[in-house]
Parts: structure tokens; C-alpha cells; sequence
């Protein structure tokens, strides 16, 4: 308790990991895909989901046959017991590939698609900019 007072205001309390810990942890736990990787998973049936915000999907482009869930839906979306999937929720074994924008949210997102099960749950290293910087198929704004 005493440590806790003497500890500056908005300082993080020493003992937290922080993001940058967190996110390398969870990384350890996902099989990460560079963008041709993906782009060869899809072909075997994986789903890429964009979560990116709209915002950015105008700004930047999609990727066509993308399956378009913003990251606040992701979840309740992808886990068929849900009672809101979407019609490629069919069952746990989906292979989903969750793209962001850089590669960083997605990490964590997948990390979350795995904790409810959806053990082939995992992300694409450097998101849809590493996507589009590897000459992959994107539909511009």
C-alpha cells in the first residue's frame, strides 16, 4: 500500500509487463503468417478477417475477399456459439487469419479468438501494409 502512494501518478506500476511484454507473449503462442503465407493459406480455405476501422480501409484499400469485421465485433462474430456469428463461423477448426493494419492488434485479437476455443486462430505479421507491400491483391480507394 505504501508503495503504491509513494508511486508518481500515471507511472506504471513496476510489476506490470506493459504492452510490449504482453504482445511479445502472445506472439509465442501463434503460428504468425508472412503475407505470402497467407495469401497460400486462403488458397486451402483460411479466412482473412480485416478488422481494421473503416477509416482506414477507405484510406488504404481491402483486400479483396477479405471478410470485413472491425475488431469491437470480432469475437461474437468468429465464435460459432455465439449466437451472432457470421456464415463462415462454421465450426472451431476455421483457419482465421486476423489482419490490422500494422500488425500489432492482431496479434492480440487472435490471442482472444483462442482463449474462446478457435484454436487455428492467428494473425498476419505486418497487416494489411506488409499485404499490400508484398504486391498482393488489394482493391484500392
Amino acid at each position: 500500500m505504501a508503495a503504491d502512494a509513494a508511486r508518481t501518478p500515471g507511472t506504471p506500476d513496476p510489476g506490470t509487463p506493459g504492452i510490449d511484454a504482453a504482445l511479445a507473449a502472445v506472439r509465442t503462442t501463434l503460428e504468425r503468417l508472412t503475407p505470402r503465407q497467407a495469401y497460400a493459406a486462403l488458397a486451402e480455405g483460411a479466412v482473412l478477417v480485416d478488422t481494421r476501422p473503416e477509416f482506414q480501409r477507405r484510406a488504404s484499400g481491402t483486400v479483396p475477399g477479405a471478410l470485413l469485421v472491425e475488431r469491437n465485433h470480432l469475437e461474437w462474430r468468429c465464435d460459432p456459439a455465439s449466437g451472432a456469428p457470421v456464415a463462415e463461423a462454421t465450426g472451431t477448426d476455421v483457419h482465421w487469419i486476423v489482419m490490422c493494419d500494422e500488425g500489432y492488434a492482431s496479434s492480440l485479437a487472435a490471442a482472444s479468438l483462442r482463449s474462446l476455443g478457435l484454436a487455428r486462430a492467428t494473425d498476419l505479421i505486418g497487416g494489411f501494409q506488409a499485404w499490400r507491400a508484398a504486391g498482393l491483391p488489394v482493391t484500392l480507394p
